[in-house]
């Protein structure tokens, strides 16, 4: 109940009216904002190759021998230690912005290049 009682009446502080001054202490934690994440362009040729990887790592696992609890374990853990060095050589690390732009592909890089290189505004 301390967190809540971090208020201080402060009597000598009175005003002309009945009022009396209060402070109160709050505690502001300190969080990790994430400025940088792994991401894949949804639609793009890495997307395709991501999926494609993991269907076939999942498609070449040897399930015969599954037998028991830990044998089930074991298949799990290597598809998700195998999923997760697919998604690492098929994604690449941005930054987080206000300014982030999800939607921009490699056609919008085009575009802009043939605008720019003509300055005409049907470009």
């Amino acid at each position: 109940m301390d967190e809540l009682n971090n208020h201080v009446i402060h009597l000598k502080w009175r005003l002309s009216l009945n009022h009396t001054p209060l402070t109160v202490k709050i505690s502001i934690l300190e969080e990790y904002i994430q400025t940088r994440k792994r991401t894949i362009v949804k639609g793009s040729e890495e997307e395709f190759k991501l999926i494609t990887d993991v269907t076939n790592l999942i498609k070449s696992l040897n399930t015969i021998h599954i037998s028991n609890k830990k044998d089930l374990e074991c298949i799990v853990q290597e598809i998700m230690h195998n999923t997760d060095k697919i998604w690492f050589k098929h994604s690449k690390m941005v930054n987080i912005t206000k300014h982030l732009k999800l939607w921009w592909n490699k056609n919008c890089k085009r575009y802009l290049e043939i605008y720019r290189a003509s300055r005409q505004l049907e470009n």
